[in-house]
């Protein structure tokens, strides 16, 4: 293939380098091993996948033209294969291809591992959807490739990107032992509260920045590209099923927390229980929704939540009519929560983190009486800047990633 033709996906990689910086770094780039041959980085769309493969070339490559980003939903690939690409890489030195939008490629599987075995040179890093699971994949890739799941901005990196204040990570075991002296130092240097509210309505996806007044615009966009072409590359649904999923968003997004009643919501949707189940299943792995249960989450074995929520509390400022305080403050527990830890439905209280802590998510005045009983009970409240005891502001858990 003549290096010609490669000259519209040079232009589209030049263009978009070029407006990426390194000033601020996401928690997931230093847990990735980038040595390996083929790596995988999940996602919803939106948190910054993209940005984390091209600041990497820029972190590592003096001359940029030593490697190659492309996106597989470039019309590049419509008269091109990944093969192409490769083997003109191949010829040409170039040994490792940054690869996004990779569940756009439909052998996308087939080809990676034939590019793992056919091409001991080349290192692939790629991008897909978080609804891509790759055990279902249709060809093992588990013995060639390592992936990694990236989420959203947590308050701890919200005001990293705003240049307010840097801090490492708190680890949950430590946030509940020391919240107290990690509060006290933070407070000392910022106003939480101002920053909190903040990020509750705009701080979960990096491009709010670029976007400013047109952030609730632009989410609304990705929430549609990600039901409207996402969804259909994936889980190949029909047109029908993709106006349903939309209607089932909207029904939720009215009364979230939601505890279902399945039949009830299914016929509000003309549905049958096996695809109204795919439908939720599906939405929460986009991380549009975010479904509890007091069983451990499988994706292989659908069966109905005891609860649901929104995927984290900007959606709900974009698609809830008027959003409750009570509900945000578990959306935003849950969402920063089930990053690093499992959490479920518990018979009493709001959340079981881990199967071991027991949690209640309030106001400042919230009662302790509930779980008083319960050993490791902790209650998460809100609009307190310093807690005591097993009362932990509610904003410290934006620090746990």
């Amino acid at each position: 293939m003549d290096t010609l033709e490669l000259q519209p996906l040079f232009n589209n990689y030049h263009r978009k380098i070029a407006k990426v910086d390194t000033h601020f770094i996401r928690y997931l780039y230093t847990q990735i091993n980038w040595d390996a041959r083929i790596i995988g980085i999940k996602g919803a769309r939106g948190v910054g996948k993209t940005t984390i493969l091209l600041q990497h070339i820029l972190l590592n490559y003096e001359d940029i033209d030593k490697t190659l980003y492309a996106s597989l939903d470039d019309l590049w690939f419509s008269t091109h294969s990944l093969i192409d690409l490769v083997d003109w890489a191949d010829q040409h030195g170039i040994m490792r291809l940054y690869l996004d939008e990779v569940h756009r490629f439909e052998k996308w599987s087939e080809t990676l591992k034939n590019i793992y075995d056919n091409y001991p040179d080349i290192s692939i890093i790629y991008t897909s959807s978080s609804l891509l699971l790759m055990d279902n994949a249709n060809v093992d890739l588990s013995r060639r490739q390592t992936t990694y799941t990236l989420y959203g901005l947590s308050f701890r990196e919200y005001l990293a990107f705003e240049n307010i204040i840097n801090i490492p990570s708190i680890p949950l075991e430590d946030l509940l032992k020391h919240h107290v002296s990690y509060a006290m130092k933070i407070v000392k240097e910022i106003k939480v509260s101002a920053h909190f509210e903040s990020y509750l309505s705009h701080g979960y996806y990096p491009f709010y920045k670029e976007s400013g007044d047109d952030y609730s615009a632009r989410l609304r966009e990705t929430i549609s590209v990600v039901i409207e072409n996402d969804l259909p590359a994936v889980e190949k649904m029909s047109f029908e099923t993709i106006q349903k999923v939309k209607k089932l968003v909207m029904i939720i997004s009215e009364r979230v927390p939601f505890e279902p009643n399945m039949s009830e919501l299914w016929k509000q949707l003309a549905t049958n229980n096996e695809l109204g189940l795919r439908m939720l299943y599906s939405l929460d792995k986009a991380k549009i929704l975010s479904l509890l249960s007091s069983k451990t989450k499988n994706y292989k074995f659908l069966h109905k939540p005891d609860k649901i929520f929104l995927g984290n509390t900007n959606l709900m400022h974009v698609l809830c009519p008027q959003v409750d305080k009570g509900n945000e403050r578990e959306t935003y527990f849950n969402s920063l929560l089930s990053v690093l830890h499992d959490t479920k439905q518990p018979h009493k209280g709001d959340f079981l983190v881990d199967d071991k802590y027991l949690f209640e998510v309030g106001g400042r005045k919230k009662s302790y009486e509930q779980i008083a009983d319960v050993p490791n009970s902790f209650l998460a409240v809100d609009n307190t800047e310093v807690g005591y005891g097993n009362r932990i502001p509610l904003w410290m858990f934006g620090f746990i990633y």
